[in-house]
């Protein structure tokens, strides 16, 4: 008996157990042990005696009791009912018990209170989600910083010709300025994840761009979609042009019906909680290695009434890039103001992305 107690002992160990509770790769539990590392963050966080933080999944509590130290309350949000009691034990009959708060459930499903900081070390599956839930969330706080997987990490913070540039940066970068902090690795976790990690702090910026999300993250779609080719080469694709010649007629049709402020409303970047288009895997954006050649078009025949119509709108669409020197250019050279710029002269011309 006493032999495989101490099998078990020593199984537990192999698996990253503290205090009997078993940590579960598959959920994304990795528990950061280093305390010199947990010390950096809360001192980057640059938290306040007044502040209320919101910590994303808390695990066994080593980040959870040094932010008790500082701030003024701490509400965590942990889906694992086993973390909870231990988290819930270790400030017992403390003076964190009362300045802790622990919510029991799902970060993505769970409505947030209020916050000034969020601090986190999420499971690296779900980062994208995590990240535009945050960045929705009403009224604006003053910063996150979070612990990333350092591939993800990287792309938040990529700047115009980086190889990391991708949708997920220009999104990002529009709603928030994100900025890099330290580099942790794998072996400051328990169980150690299979990669190294980031921290980073995001800055929500206030007030945002007066565009609207939907129509904004149209375009970063479509011209990411093939970031390392021209965008004369992306809008002369065929189906490229009729979803914009579809959604022009749309827009034509609804001009008389609807007011301006009818089109800023529940799409204003203010109010995009419930925007699936927000959320972004890791591996987005990942492109075959490809020559930087414009994409072939068929020819029209311009003896067919319908595809004439359609020579004409892409002529319209050509003209907008050729006129404001974009037809050569490609994403992954282009910064946040130039796509605002083209997003803003395509809609003056009334073609939208949403």
């Amino acid at each position: 008996m006493a032999g495989g107690k101490a099998k078990k002992t020593a199984a537990q160990r192999h698996a990253g157990g503290v205090g009997g509770v078993q940590f579960q790769k598959a959920k994304g539990q990795h528990i950061l042990k280093n305390p010199l590392v947990v010390q950096s963050i809360v001192q980057k966080a640059g938290l306040k005696s007044t502040d209320v933080v919101l910590e994303i999944g808390p695990g066994t509590g080593n980040l959870t009791l040094k932010l008790l130290e500082v701030a003024k309350r701490v509400i965590a949000v942990e889906l694992d009912p086993r973390m909870v009691l231990e988290l819930q034990r270790r400030v017992q009959g403390t003076p964190f018990a009362t300045k802790l708060q622990v919510i029991q459930g799902d970060i993505l499903k769970t409505e947030l209170p209020y916050f000034d900081i969020c601090v986190a070390n999420i499971p690296y599956q779900i980062s994208s989600p995590i990240t535009f839930k945050l960045l929705s969330h009403r009224p604006l706080f003053r910063c996150a910083v979070i612990m990333f997987q350092r591939e993800f990490a990287m792309r938040l913070v990529a700047k115009p010709g980086d190889s990391l540039y991708c949708r997920l940066s220009v999104n990002t970068q529009l709603l928030s300025r994100v900025f890099h902090l330290l580099k942790v690795n794998k072996n400051n976790f328990r169980p150690p994840p299979k990669v190294d990690s980031s921290v980073v702090r995001i800055e929500p910026r206030n007030p945002l761009p007066p565009i609207s999300f939907k129509e904004w993250d149209g375009l970063i779609r479509l011209c990411f979609s093939r970031k390392n080719k021209t965008l004369g080469a992306i809008f002369r694709q065929k189906n490229v042009l009729a979803l914009l010649e579809k959604n022009f007629k749309t827009f034509q049709a609804l001009q008389g019906t609807r007011t301006q402020s009818d089109d800023m409303d529940a799409a204003m970047l203010g109010d995009t909680t419930n925007d699936n288009s927000m959320s972004m895997d890791l591996a987005e954006d990942r492109e075959d290695k490809e020559d930087n050649q414009d994409m072939e078009t068929d020819d029209i025949d311009d003896t067919d009434t319908e595809m004439q119509g359609a020579c004409t709108f892409k002529d319209k669409v050509l003209k907008v890039l050729k006129a404001n020197s974009f037809e050569d250019k490609r994403s992954s050279k282009l910064a946040q103001e130039d796509f605002l710029l083209l997003l803003s002269i395509f809609n003056k011309e009334g073609i939208h992305f949403a």
